[in-house]
């Protein structure tokens, strides 16, 4: 059992931010704001979303894209953080399954996902 006020909270946070229909296997573009010092720029995150977990303002998602010299690289981000500017799909995935690690042991080509047409 929750909490009127946190509930009431946590419902005007999800209402306030609009986040596209995603599932594991989507190619997703995320714009984070990043801070240095004095000012904000913002960074883009593209790569394919692996997990997604949670309910609620609490659910995070998984993104793994291959970074410089075949190096893996894992975020997870909160879906309703304030430091997200924009989630993009950029391309829906056929996979069979909800969380994704086995791809963390494929490479190149076995590591593909098929499109959705």
């Amino acid at each position: 059992m929750r909490n009127k006020y946190i509930e009431a909270y946590e419902n005007a946070q999800v209402a306030q931010k609009s986040v596209p229909e995603f599932r594991s296997g989507d190619t997703l573009r995320v714009a984070v704001r990043i801070k240095e010092g004095d000012k904000q720029r913002i960074q883009n995150f593209e790569g394919i979303c692996i997990a997604r977990r949670g309910t609620g303002t609490g659910e995070t998602f998984i993104i793994r894209k291959i970074g410089a010299n075949s190096v893996g690289v894992e975020r997870i981000f909160p879906i309703y953080s304030d430091s997200i500017e924009s989630i993009t799909v950029v391309r829906r995935g056929r996979v069979r399954r909800s969380k994704l690690f086995y791809l963390r042991e494929l490479r190149g080509k076995a590591a593909r996902i098929k499109e959705i047409k």
